[in-house]
């Protein structure tokens, strides 16, 4: 009996010796992985995998505090993976041979489609922790798991957004952020912005196809991005190619009102060649007349590596589609021919290098144009008592408004390029950048046949962490701007963590932000050449100041988070219309004005919970005291003073369940909002919308071998309410569909 235990413990301990020892004579690789600033990166894993051998072997190691680490290796040639989060992974191949030692410094960059890093707000991407503004991070998961189609779908669901959508698929739709005007949000895809220039985006067309990231950064940030950031900047961040086997992607949907969705994506590795393509199309009858939506979408992100710290990107996306307008028909007639056709195409080259350990370079180019044509070729309703209304279509009907035929075409451009520099060290990262940026406009309602502007402007960025728990952000850039001339927007900020924790008490952290924002004007308020209605070349940009207060505690493990800030806007010279002594042969004169003042401050509060290991749970909840302070040109009683902003809610949340239990997806997202200032512009004296909540439903189940069945229903109870007055929000709609994923493999 002793004698066969000996045997079986000699056995045992001569097949565990190749585990223990590679090999007779092993090769050794060791190395330091560092960030970009220099410093040592602790954590990361490191894998070694065989390749060539029938039985392919895993080697692994993880790097010490100074980013040291440290493998034997049997002789072969191996596949190595770099990993970290939120660092972007690194893959090497290499072949070590007997008794060889190789020593392998990598540095690892900051994966910036990471849900832990923050890209928008600050010159160099920085990890969530050490950001002081405010920021709501959405990723390719959430987008997945809620099925939605459009940006404001997701959008929606971020504290202190409210959405103005008139109407169901295709109507105008406009982002309210912070208490802020549509036009205050600046807006990029994957760094070009996207803005008409001085207005805002219309994302009634904006999908969410071969998007990976989404970013929303609430404060004024003109300190970095000059004109149009007053209260914020949202990026939207495309898809990268990752694997060396290509993925492909397939789906397609149907569901009621005759809608239908389908389309494809592509991405993949190839050698220093990563690429990421994708096309989809939808399209709706909708829930009345004239109400029919068609939307078409490409998209790409391409990029190229010379080296570790060269790389070159290009990113294109383009957007077409073609809208049914029945108008507000809570209020008036439905409009049975008039249409808007919109095309939006944005493009962007970005090539980062490093001329050195300490120094990186970035230089890019972008531009963005937006084609509007909307047009009402017939008269559906006139007003028998307005002798300016006569009806000029023996189809149309009396009512009390007047349908009024028109054409417009509008076209808007946007070019630029922008340099920076950078100087990164472990604990002081400092950019300098300067940009310019032409702007062009075809406005149809304008006598001149072309209107341009030239804007230029520099900034100087640092962020400094004065002690392992205290970072502190400072900026300034001077903006310069073919009409209002040069003004300085300053920001600073300070993230502090408080206390790290484990068990139930958790991690606190503590931020503190302030900025300045400006606006330049819209191209009709300023060239205006009518002489009865002339623009004002001589306007003042519009202008903000913000700060907000906020906290976040980590709770049970890191299993709940809670974060809630206060945070206050000032907006001044806010540009109004108004009326004035008219000259000769003019029976009236209006023109544009810097008057009126507003503020709006509040609080959001947002929880995040994972009670079970197949459930999360998400609320948020916002608080805008919104105030008209100053408007003497107010043609609507909603614009007096005292009076909340237009279509800026003082209640709204979220609350979203999602169960993921084996192959299945459930996710129940709901929007509440509360009771808002709104308008009819009709002269009805209408000044009020009711608040309502609405519930989408989303579900998908995965049948393997990479198919899916997905199912969306939107307004899961029918809600019957308004984005804004008079237009009816999509009452419920579902749809049905499969998705199909191959490929896509290291």
């Amino acid at each position: 009996m002793k004698k066969t235990y000996f045997y079986l413990v000699l056995l045992v301990s001569l097949l565990a010796v190749p585990q223990i020892l590679p090999a007779s004579n092993p090769a050794r690789l060791s190395g330091v992985l560092t960030d970009p600033s220099g410093a040592g990166i602790a954590g990361v894993r490191v894998t070694a995998v065989s390749e060539g051998a029938s039985r392919p072997e895993t080697f692994s190691a993880t790097s010490a505090a100074a980013g040291e680490f440290s493998l034997l290796l049997p002789p072969g040639r191996y596949r190595l993976r770099f990993e970290k989060e939120p660092f972007a992974p690194r893959v090497l191949a290499l072949e070590m041979a007997a008794g060889e030692t190789r020593r392998l410094d990598l540095q690892l960059a900051l994966e910036r489609l990471s849900s832990q890093v923050v890209v928008t707000a600050q010159a160099e991407p920085v990890e969530s922790a050490a950001s002081p503004a405010p920021v709501s991070i959405f990723t390719r998961q959430e987008i997945d798991e809620r099925g939605g189609v459009a940006l404001t779908d997701l959008l929606q669901f971020a504290p202190a957004v409210s959405i103005g959508r008139t109407g169901a698929e295709g109507g105008q739709n406009s982002i309210f952020l912070g208490g802020g005007n549509s036009s205050y949000t600046k807006v990029l895809v994957d760094g070009t912005p996207v803005n008409d220039p001085g207005s805002a985006v219309d994302f009634s067309n904006f999908t969410l196809d071969n998007v990976d990231k989404v970013e929303v950064v609430r404060g004024a940030e003109s300190a970095l991005y000059g004109t149009d950031a007053l209260s914020g900047v949202i990026q939207v961040f495309t898809h990268r190619g990752t694997t060396r086997v290509p993925a492909v992607t397939l789906f397609g949907e149907g569901g009621g009102l005759a809608t239908g969705r389908g389309g494809a994506q592509l991405s993949g590795l190839l050698g220093k060649f990563d690429y990421s393509t994708a096309a989809s199309y939808f399209q709706t009858d909708g829930q009345g007349v004239n109400d029919a939506f068609r939307n078409r979408t490409l998209s790409g992100n391409f990029g190229w590596s010379f080296g570790e710290t060269n790389q070159l990107r290009l990113t294109l996306r383009n957007n077409t589609s073609d809208a049914g307008i029945p108008g507000q028909t809570l209020l008036e007639p439905p409009n049975l021919d008039e249409h808007s056709a919109l095309h939006f195409f944005s493009a962007g080259a970005r090539w980062n290098l490093a001329t050195g350990t300490h120094w990186r370079h970035e230089l890019r180019a972008a531009e963005s144009y937006s084609r509007e044509f909307i047009d009402n070729p017939g008269q559906d309703f006139y007003n028998p008592n307005d002798p300016y209304c006569p009806q000029a279509s023996p189809a149309a009907v009396a009512s009390a408004f007047c349908d009024y035929t028109f054409s417009e075409r509008n076209q808007y451009n946007r070019a630029g390029f922008g340099a920076q520099s950078s100087y990164l060290l472990p604990k002081l990262n400092v950019t300098a950048g300067y940009q310019y940026e032409v702007e062009n406009g075809f406005v149809s309602y304008l006598n001149v046949p072309h209107v341009r502007r030239n804007n230029q402007g520099g900034f100087l960025d640092a962020r400094v962490t004065l002690h392992p728990r205290v970072v502190l952000t400072a900026g300034l850039r001077a903006e310069a701007n073919a009409n209002f001339g040069t003004r300085v927007a300053p920001r600073a900020g300070v993230s502090l963590a408080l206390r790290y924790g484990q068990g139930f008490w958790g991690d606190t952290r503590v931020r503190l932000f302030y900025g300045q924002g400006i606006k330049e004007p819209r191209f009709d308020q300023t060239y205006g050449t009518d002489a009865c209605d002339p623009g004002n070349p001589s306007l003042r940009p519009e202008r903000s100041r913000t700060w907000s207060a906020g906290i976040e505690q980590k709770l049970a493990s890191d299993r709940v988070r809670v974060s809630a800030e206060y945070f206050q806007n000032r907006f001044y010279d806010i540009v109004s219309y108004g009326s004035a002594p008219p000259p000769p042969g003019c029976g009236y004169f209006g023109t544009f004005f810097n008057t009126d003042l507003a503020r709006a401050r509040g609080t959001n509060i947002s929880v995040e919970t994972k009670p079970l290991q197949w459930l999360s749970v998400a609320g948020s909840y916002s608080y805008d005291d919104s105030r008209v302070l100053v408007s003497p040109n107010a043609y609507d009683p909603a614009l007096v003073p005292g009076n909340r902003l237009l279509r800026r809610p003082p209640h709204s949340g979220s609350l979203i369940l999602n169960a993921a239990y084996r192959r299945v997806n459930v996710n129940l997202a709901g929007y509440f909002t509360g009771k808002r200032t709104d308008t009819d512009f009709l002269g009805l004296g209408l000044t009020s919308n009711p608040g309502y909540a609405r519930f989408d439903l989303a579900t998908s189940y995965d049948l393997g071998r990479g198919l899916k069945f997905t199912g969306r229903v939107a307004n899961l109870f029918d809600k019957q309410y308004q984005d804004a007055l008079g237009y009816p929000a999509l009452g419920r709609d579902f749809r049905l569909g499969m998705n199909y994923r191959f490929g896509g493999r290291e």
